[in-house]
């Protein structure tokens, strides 16, 4: 059975803090809906009632694109042990760019590494919990070290560069940067 919650409890913090991995999604008010699986340590409980994760350059900047047209986020955590459970947040996101205050801000969550690209944060409406009895049980073996690798080689200015190139605009042609 799913149960609902309108903030953070203690158990659902603890369940957060052991898994590896997460899923957002997003959509625009119209066009595709996106969905990416996340790791490398970049999820962050700020409040009860806030969420932060750290955003790397990537192929598209989806999530941005949609957060600016529409707002809406869906963040969903699945336990991959014996203990079965999934976990969803719903809310509303923000993306904050660096050189604003805000990224300053939560920066201090993070240790600085090579091609970050903004942080989001998510202002939680509710959560939902649920069994997750379909859910396999899977091991970490490691986290990929190819997009640090990447990023290192391309260097600050050519991550700059592939930002501006491929990042600010999504695969349906709505702006991802303000």
């Amino acid at each position: 059975m799913a149960d609902f919650f309108n903030a953070l409890e203690q158990k659902h913090i603890d369940f957060i803090t052991a898994q590896q991995m997460f899923f957002v999604a997003t959509a625009p008010k119209d066009g595709r809906l996106n969905l990416s699986p996340k790791g490398l340590d970049c999820f962050r409980i700020i409040s009860p009632t806030e969420v932060a994760y750290l955003d790397y350059v990537g192929s598209g900047n989806e999530t941005a694109a949609h957060l600016l047209d529409d707002g809406r986020i869906t963040v969903m955590f699945n336990s991959y042990t014996r203990n079965a459970l999934i976990l969803r947040i719903y809310g509303r996101g923000t993306a904050h760019a660096p050189g604003s205050a805000r990224f300053a801000q939560l920066m201090t969550h993070y240790k600085d590494s090579p091609g970050i690209r903004q942080i989001f944060t998510i202002q939680i409406d509710n959560l939902q919990t649920s069994c997750g009895y379909g859910v396999p049980v899977f091991e970490l073996v490691e986290e990929r070290k190819t997009l640090t690798k990447w990023a290192e080689k391309k260097g600050p200015q050519g991550v700059k560069d592939y930002f501006e190139e491929r990042n600010r605009v999504s695969i349906d042609g709505l702006p991802a940067v303000e």
